[in-house]
């Protein structure tokens, strides 16, 4: 049986579908960002005091895309047996990990965290997260999946990430309509069942107890850092 200390935000998520998508049994322990991972039982687990972080039979590992990874090479799930094609995946996930996720995520902090109290910044991060909106739909020309022919790991992490262009108040303009083959990518993964129960799991905190643990755990903003 794995574990999965996760919360329901895009890093946390993207387990929660790689999971269903590879059937593996797994228990979930929901993590409240507002305080939970100070506590002295999850620092042990992750000194970096961030979620996900998946158990197996004693091994701990952190970091979402280390633990895609993982299940990945140990399933033999979700990853291609070519070895230009998994590079092709890396470097999506990879992609994922480097421009999608910080650069949304600045966004939100910015935008949400900070009630647009910088318009500036949150200007140049909405500018960002839309032109790599751009670059993903230009790489899904011609293709189902965002690294190729099959629903792999990076499909996994891009999901939960462009499921908030619509899933919250702040990101209602970005253009995802305009980048019809992202929007049309969207569209097919939301309807994988594996994809809708990953999305579920863990089911968030009452809004406002979820927009709490998000402004307290924002360094800088919140009470926890200091």
């Amino acid at each position: 049986m794995l574990d999965l200390y996760t919360d329901a935000t895009p890093n946390g998520l993207k387990i929660s579908i790689a999971l269903e998508e590879m059937r593996l049994d797994y228990k979930v322990h929901h993590v409240f960002l507002g305080g939970d991972q100070f506590t002295p039982e999850f620092t042990a687990l992750n000194a970096n005091r961030k979620i996900p972080v998946l158990v197996d039979d004693g091994f701990v590992l952190t970091e979402s895309g280390a633990i895609l990874l993982y299940l990945a090479e140990k399933t033999g799930k979700l990853f291609p047996t070519d070895p230009k094609d998994r590079a092709k995946v890396v470097e999506s996930l990879m992609f994922q990990m480097g421009s999608l996720g910080p650069m949304f995520g600045q966004y939100l902090v910015f935008a949400a965290a900070w009630g647009n109290e910088f318009p500036k910044v949150t200007d140049r991060y909405f500018k960002e997260v839309s032109r790599i909106m751009a670059v993903l739909n230009t790489r899904l020309e011609g293709q189902s999946f965002i690294a190729g022919d099959m629903f792999t790991i990076a499909d996994a992490a891009v999901i939960p990430w462009i499921r908030m262009c619509l899933a919250h108040p702040a990101t209602a303009d970005f253009p995802l309509d305009a980048n019809t083959n992202l929007k049309a990518w969207w569209d097919r993964m939301s309807e994988r069942p594996a994809v809708q129960r990953g999305l579920a799991t863990p089911a968030p905190f009452p809004v406002e107890q979820q927009f709490e643990g998000f402004v307290k755990a924002t360094v800088g903003l919140g009470d926890l850092h200091k």
